[in-house]
């Protein structure tokens, strides 16, 4: 008798029991994970540095990794908020999983972290199908990214449990119209919650470390329909230059431009053809 596999919906089940795993070992060492995404441009590295001096300031043992296709520029950005901070490149692959995560962390991460920011790769396509263990998933996009985003990429913002506008300084500029986002949010992801935030002037300042470290706690979390309805989103990836592995270096608070720690070249990455895969499992919470 021929058994057919479904590889899309065997890739994703098997990030998903990893997911679940890492979340797990890391809720018993009290550590709480955010996964931070947007599309390139977005300003999450900028209001990530805020939080993270925000959060230092508070005695919040903090910690952050950052995830590139190439170069170190945001690691050493982070790095300047004292917190620890390990840089991981994926060499071309457009998203992390959470085996690749927990291999990364393995090692490096203090264990006294409490909150646990983790920027994915500027992309909001194929982040979007994958669960890395988070308590609280986090989709930013920019006053100028155009307030039908939330359309253009619903899964991304679908499965969301907590939306942030950036750039809001420049919003009156680039004639951003606040309420058809919020609209448009609420049509892939009802009741979800929007907050708006600016690096610059400081607006929205420590919000993301509030709903972090509530979601720790045990706080509600928002959970989504599309997270409920387990639905089928599209995934496609890119060519020639989607392949295997990523390299880390670990920047050290105090000298964020020589404190790499050393490379560690992460060929263990496991993969198989993800196009159209199943939405991942966050952790469930009663909705808001």
């Amino acid at each position: 008798m021929c058994r057919v596999v479904d590889l899309k919906q065997a890739v994703l089940a098997k990030n998903d029991s990893l997911a679940q795993s890492l979340r797990a070992d890391l809720a018993a060492r009290g550590t709480t994970v955010v996964n931070l995404l947007s599309s390139p441009g977005s300003g999450k590295t900028a209001l990530l540095e805020r939080e993270l001096g925000l959060a230092r300031e508070r005695g919040i043992a903090v910690a952050a990794l950052t995830a590139d296709l190439a170069t170190e520029n945001d690691a050493v950005r982070l790095a300047r908020s004292g917190a620890p901070v390990k840089q991981v490149l994926t060499d071309g692959l457009c998203h992390l999983e959470a085996g690749m995560l927990g291999r990364h962390l393995d090692g490096w991460l203090p264990q006294e972290t409490r909150l646990l920011f983790v920027e994915n790769v500027g992309n909001l396509v194929c982040p979007a199908s994958y669960d890395l263990g988070e308590s609280l998933r986090v989709v930013l996009a920019s006053v100028t990214e155009g307030e039908d985003k939330p359309l253009k990429y619903p899964t991304a913002f679908g499965l969301a449990q907590l939306v942030v506008v950036t750039k809001t300084d420049i919003a009156q500029a680039v004639e951003f119209d606040e309420a058809a986002f919020r609209a448009h949010v609420q049509q892939v992801n009802p009741g979800v919650e929007v907050v708006l935030t600016s690096a610059r002037t400081g607006e929205g300042a420590g919000l993301l470390v509030d709903r972090a470290l509530a979601a720790g706690e045990g706080g509600a979390v928002h959970t989504p329909v599309m997270a409920r309805q387990r639905t089928t989103a599209p995934h496609v990836h890119g060519g020639p230059d989607h392949h295997h592995g990523g390299h880390d270096h670990d920047h050290g608070g105090a000298d964020p431009g020589h404190d790499h720690g050393g490379e560690d070249h992460d060929h263990g990455h496991d993969h198989g053809d993800p196009a159209q895969p199943l939405p991942p499992r966050p952790a469930a919470a009663p909705t808001r």
